[in-house]
């Protein structure tokens, strides 16, 4: 029971370290789209790959709004997972807690 304690206790990890990932990520888009409403260039630059490609502004914006879409949707999903696992590692805490007594 302690094993498949401490195996929760390292897929919370795992689980908060992602959703701490894709938050960093959704800042970073919502400061790349801010940059792009104050900008008065059609055209501004794209990381692809190894390259920088040049697309419309709007295009890349549309891109960035979908990539964040997909991103809250996940991290959603891992708060979801996030609650999972804390309920049960409330659960086997208070479990082993009365083995020991």
């Amino acid at each position: 029971m302690i094993e498949q304690f401490q195996i929760y206790q390292q897929q919370l990890q795992s689980v908060m370290m992602q959703k701490s990932t894709m938050q960093l990520q959704l800042i970073e888009i919502d400061k790349a789209v801010e940059e792009l409403d104050a900008t008065k260039n059609e055209n501004a630059y794209k990381i692809t790959g190894q390259i920088m490609v040049s697309k419309p502004v709007e295009a890349i914006k549309k891109d960035l709004s979908e990539t964040k879409e997909t991103l809250e949707l996940r991290l959603k999903m891992l708060e979801k997972n996030e609650d999972r696992l804390t309920e049960k590692l409330k659960e086997m805490e208070t479990e082993l807690n009365k083995l020991v007594k």
